[in-house]
């Protein structure tokens, strides 16, 4: 498969080469996010070495993550393999074979497994750099995981390795008008439809895109995909949750659950997990943004910019939402080969869930969002869902996605999915949303529909909407 997208992932790792110094880089993101593709495009034409950790497994070893390592820097180096229980001893020697190179990048992809069975790793791993790694001019060491919550607690956020990373690199969703190209020569005779229905299950996961044959319907794809037991997104959902959380699975599990059914506020979810508010929930709830899992939502007062106590955490992962409310329920037929929807848009509470899908594709892509409305990114003061806690001064009101530029400008964004035409009342609807809100005077609101399968011409004629944005247009380059 070629490589598509992250250039701008692959500058910030090319102007490290340009350095004197070496340079410690920390890359990491949720499983099947590209972080090792990235990172092997970066290597292509250039001398490294490269490591990987073992997967999880009950009865692993700290012995055994030290001799597959070894094994491996043999082959990199070509040297005999080293007899050690030590990982001090593994990193000396590494690091005495890397002061003989010149330009060299070392590569640890998936280090949390590797440190997993020693509390002294990344302590070893320390030393070294400051001993040996950090004097060697031009060497760049490339931290890679996808245990998020380790890598931020235990290097991003460690006085161990403070003043020490030059370059953090969290990588993301691809953009959809990247996610485009998986279509192939295809792309421009396949409707934004046919690639939205697509794009509901996986979102921008470059790995499941690239499981799509291009020259297959949709239905077709997402049914061999989703609703087969061979299927890759079949049994993803348990491996994601035992890779990434391992024994506390089931707390991560139960919380991803309630967001499947929508926003919900802290309170809502410890009411809906029947626990009291502590620090543990909070922990959790932080973990599951650091994985990009979900996303921890502020809104804010637009008089002064400044962010609110009150935030709304957001199912972010649209293949997440999709195994919950799709697959899973259909897991008994699916396993007796029983399955198979004569069509997805069959299914019970399709529209509704591809609306909150819908929803996550647009607020993943505000910036492409930006550039289709003619706003510079730089005059965006805040951008996000935003919500107005109803008092005796205001009105409540909640608004899908709201971008307040530094002019005084505010772009209220109605994001709606149906599966046909967007008809006359989603004027009325955003009428009233534009009414409740409540803004300094001075203030421009500008009302924005975001929309799939097109609009009515009663919508167009009202002249309400300052811009109508079809989805095809995030799909350009």
């Amino acid at each position: 498969m070629r490589f598509l997208g992250r250039k701008k992932e692959l500058e910030v790792l090319e102007r490290l080469r340009l350095k004197k110094s070496s340079s410690l880089v920390v890359v990491w993101g949720r499983r099947r996010i590209g972080k090792s593709t990235l990172v092997e495009q970066f290597l292509k034409g250039k001398k490294s070495w490269s490591f990987a950790g073992i997967p999880p497994q009950t009865h692993k070893t700290n012995q055994e993550e030290i001799d597959y390592f070894v094994k491996q820097m043999a082959r990199n180096i070509g040297m005999p393999e080293l007899k050690t229980a030590d990982w001090a001893d593994v990193f000396w020697h590494l690091g005495n074979q890397a002061q003989k190179e010149k330009d060299l990048i070392i590569f640890f992809d998936e280090i949390s497994w590797m440190g997993s069975k020693d509390p002294n790793f990344l302590g070893y791993l320390k030393t070294e750099w400051d001993k040996t790694f950090s004097k060697c001019p031009n060497l760049i060491l490339i931290l890679c995981g996808s245990v998020s919550n380790w890598i931020e607690e235990n290097i991003i956020n460690s006085t161990g390795f403070y003043g020490r990373i030059s370059t953090k690199i969290k990588v993301e969703e691809l953009p959809l008008n990247d996610c485009n190209h998986f279509w192939n020569a295809q792309r421009d005779r396949i409707s934004a439809y046919e690639k939205f229905k697509i794009l509901g299950v996986t979102g921008g996961v470059p790995k499941y895109l690239e499981e799509i044959i291009p020259t297959e319907p949709a239905e077709k794809n997402i049914n061999y995909l989703c609703f087969r037991k061979e299927g890759l997104l079949y049994r993803e959902y348990n491996q994601i949750f035992a890779d990434v959380f391992s024994r506390r699975a089931s707390t991560f599990d139960k919380i991803i659950r309630i967001l499947s059914e929508g926003a919900k506020n802290l309170d809502e979810i410890c009411e809906s997990l029947k626990i009291d508010k502590s620090g543990n929930i909070s922990k959790y709830l932080h973990e599951l943004v650091s994985v990009g899992f979900i996303s921890e939502d502020p809104t804010w007062n637009i008089k002064n910019k400044k962010a609110s106590n009150l935030k709304l955490f957001r199912l972010k992962d649209n293949y997440i939402r999709f195994y919950l409310k799709f697959i899973e329920p259909n897991s008994a037929k699916i396993e007796q080969s029983g399955f198979s929807p004569d069509s997805i848009t069959h299914l019970s509470g399709w529209e509704s869930i591809m609306g909150l899908q819908f929803e996550n594709l647009v607020i993943n892509n505000v910036h492409r969002l930006c550039e289709i409305l003619g706003i510079s990114i730089q005059d965006v003061e805040r951008s996000g869902p935003f919500f107005q806690k109803k008092s005796t001064k205001n009105k409540g009101c909640q608004v899908d996605l709201l971008i307040q530029t530094k002019f005084g400008t505010i772009y209220l964004c109605e994001v709606k999915f149906y599966q046909t035409e967007v008809g006359k009342q989603i004027v009325i609807d955003v009428e009233e949303k534009v009414k409740r809100l409540t803004y300094p005077k001075g203030y421009t609101v500008r009302p924005i529909l975001i929309h799939v399968n097109g609009v009515t011409q009663g919508v167009i004629e009202s002249h309400f909407f300052d811009k109508i944005v079809d989805f095809s247009e995030f799909l350009k380059n």
